[in-house]
């Protein structure tokens, strides 16, 4: 039996216990992945353009890095670009790529429930004079291929695509996509957004005829601050920072070595028992979908078990509003979300645009948590957060009521 003291004369809770089911905003890094960085910023700490031995150290650490991960894609470590994360590589091959091929053509085509950094993106490349076309979603968050098909035209440049929605964990048909798009038009580029599905599945681009694809380092239990997009040695892109010309001229900057050894390094961990892992996920996600939809008035947004993302589960509370039912967890030593923390800066949003784009009731906007998952999540949290929910959602739909 977990120990809890009282808090106030609210029934609120504070646990000795700590369930952090926020991963989908940040993981916790592994601690190989913290060893290895203290290390190099501490004795390995030169700048890898330069050409002493303490530069020539420095270099060799992005080299392992872009060995590792070209080596987990089965792609060339030439065609891995260093960035500051997911966002950096969403604008870099979305601008990057508009711009050097503007001539063959200014349409493109993304999805309506897509990260703000590939949505905001493409709201700036509209005001550029690029034509986008939003594909629409059904209820689980997945496109239509036969929407995908109707919108592909001879000046289509570009197509973007995520991979794992990081709302309510659905998963794209992105090799069916891949396959579609260079049938049509084997010259229109296709990126995805992996960084929620990155570390959860393996992804081989060339197999999947992906041209462009982004990843986010804290996302796999890596550090912030870093990231990479992987574009394939035929794409044709224009860089979007400038400077000292470092990753063949495409993202100039002195590059974060520690950082980067360790996003390699947290590759390297969540691959090494992939299977396994995600099994174990899986297993836990279904635990908690079946007792919390057996709730009054509650429901799991998106597909059943291994049809969606294992780490993602967005559960609507009817009655009780997102934040005010977040705020209760907390007390309680649980951390979750409402919504895409990257969205959460944006508090007059009536409503995520992944949650209106599968068309959740307009009720349950306002009502809807994400619980996400990771490695170092137990059974025990699990169980602790389901008894949370049963006794604190009934309690604050009387006071909603009140």
């Amino acid at each position: 039996m977990i120990e809890q003291r009282s808090l106030l004369q609210t029934g609120k809770q504070v646990s000795d216990m700590e369930c952090y089911l926020d991963n989908s905003a940040t993981t916790r890094c592994f601690d190989s992945v913290a060893q290895l960085m203290t290390k190099i910023m501490c004795e390995e700490y030169g700048n890898p353009s330069s050409l002493h031995n303490k530069g020539m150290q420095a270099e060799s650490w992005l080299r392992y890095a872009r060995e590792v991960i070209a080596a987990n894609l089965k792609v060339s470590p030439k065609e891995i670009i260093f960035t500051s994360g997911g966002t950096e590589a969403d604008n870099l091959a979305l601008r990057g790529c508009a711009y050097a091929n503007c001539r063959r053509g200014r349409h493109l085509i993304t999805t309506a429930i897509e990260h703000p950094a590939v949505l905001e993106t493409a709201h700036y490349l509209e005001e550029q004079g690029f034509e986008v076309t939003y594909l629409p979603v059904d209820s689980a968050g997945r496109i239509r291929l036969s929407d995908l098909e109707q919108a592909i035209r001879p000046d289509t440049i570009l197509v973007s695509v995520m991979h794992t929605n990081n709302e309510i964990g659905s998963l794209q048909p992105i090799a069916q996509a891949g396959e579609l798009i260079k049938r049509i038009n084997p010259e229109t580029l296709f990126h995805v957004d992996a960084v929620q599905g990155y570390g959860k599945f393996r992804i081989l681009p060339r197999r999947m005829k992906i041209d462009l694809l982004s990843v986010s380092a804290h996302k796999i239990h890596g550090p912030k601050g870093v990231g990479f997009l992987y574009a394939g040695d035929r794409v044709k892109i224009r860089p979007v920072v400038f400077g000292g010309g470092q990753e063949r001229g495409l993202r100039s900057g002195t590059e974060n070595v520690p950082a980067i050894a360790g996003m390699a390094r947290a590759v390297e961990e969540c691959y090494r028992n992939l299977e396994a892992d995600v099994d174990r996920l899986y297993g836990l996600r279904s635990l908690f979908t079946e007792e919390v939809g057996k709730m009054p008035g509650v429901t799991v947004n998106g597909l059943p078990d291994r049809e969606s993302a294992p780490h993602v589960v967005s559960v609507s509370f009817e009655g009780v509003r997102s934040e005010v039912l977040l705020h209760a967890l907390e007390e309680r030593g649980i951390y979750v979300s409402a919504g895409s923390a990257c969205a959460s800066n944006h508090p007059d949003t009536a409503g995520s645009a992944t949650l209106r784009a599968i068309g959740l009731a307009s009720g349950l906007l306002s009502s809807t948590i994400r619980f996400s998952f990771s490695a170092f999540t137990t059974e025990e949290e699990i169980r602790f957060t389901l008894q949370a929910l049963q006794e604190l959602v009934p309690m604050l739909r009387r006071f909603t009521r009140r």
